[in-house]
């Protein structure tokens, strides 16, 4: 199912772009609007050219594991004669392909991978897909930094409640005579008992799992986790204010670790 359309604009022309399974898939339709106003027999005169075939095949080969390769074999025999003819459509329905995509609708047009769509652009023209790809580069460029500014944000949410919740073990947990030492293990301790009702393990368990691998287990965390992880702080210092056990605080975060995680994994706007 096609996510939220993006749009850039090359030389006057805007192109849609959208992802389909993680991948991005652009309007080859709106490119060929840069040659012609009949879009529809651009892409097909395109399609029909040898070459243009074999890119196809040889793409859905490496990429897609459906592909019919009989299908492609003879369209690549009949390529180039004058009677030959072939629409996406017509490549998909045979082909069972994925690298091209025809939709009617809501972001209607024909939509190929971003690999196909910049070899259709360099047919149509070398100076017109320098552009297409440079544009696309920037906007892909702008998503990672939007990607970074939340991902900060959220870990910066999670560093502020982790200080309200040390701030509970203070209070409730630590004995009023101890030791640095023991005030230190104390705040490790209730920093693995998120860790394990999240991740499922302790961060010394995934340092002697990942010793290659810098910093600790919440810096590889997914946005995901850290949005759990800064709600299961703020639930965690509110139960060890009320006085309940660790092992039955951690049987209660882990109940809502899975069920938070479980509503935001299947959550459809959550990207976008």
């Amino acid at each position: 199912m096609m996510s939220k359309k993006e749009t850039i604009t090359v030389q006057g022309t805007e192109i849609a772009i959208v992802s389909m399974q993680e991948k991005d898939y652009i309007c080859i339709t709106d490119i060929a609007k840069y040659k012609s106003d009949d879009p529809t027999a651009v892409i097909g005169n395109w399609m029909r050219n040898r070459n243009t075939v074999e890119f196809l095949g040889v793409w859905e080969t490496l990429y897609n594991s459906d592909f019919k390769p009989l299908e492609f074999e003879r369209f690549r025999g009949e390529a180039g004669l004058n009677a030959f003819t072939l629409s996406p459509q017509k490549w998909i329905e045979a082909t069972n392909a994925v690298g091209i995509i025809s939709k009617s609708g809501r972001y209607g047009g024909t939509y190929a991978h971003k690999d196909i769509a910049f070899k259709f652009a360099s047919w149509i023209s070398i100076e017109f897909e320098l552009f297409v790809v440079k544009e696309f580069q920037r906007l892909k460029q702008d998503e990672n930094y939007r990607f970074s500014l939340e991902w900060n944000l959220q870990r910066t949410l999670s560093k502020i409640n982790y200080r309200i919740h040390t701030d509970a073990i203070k209070e409730h947990i630590i004995p009023h005579v101890v030791t640095k030492e023991q005030i230190t293990y104390k705040y490790a301790e209730e920093a693995d008992l998120l860790n394990v009702a999240l991740f499922g393990k302790t961060a010394k368990q995934w340092r002697d799992e990942n010793p290659e691998m810098k910093g600790n287990i919440r810096d590889y965390a997914t946005l995901e986790q850290l949005v759990v992880l800064s709600n299961m702080e703020s639930i965690n210092a509110l139960l060890i204010r009320q006085e309940l056990p660790q092992s039955k605080r951690l049987v209660q975060l882990n109940s809502v670790a899975i069920t938070q995680m479980s509503s935001l994994l299947k959550n459809k706007n959550l990207k976008e």
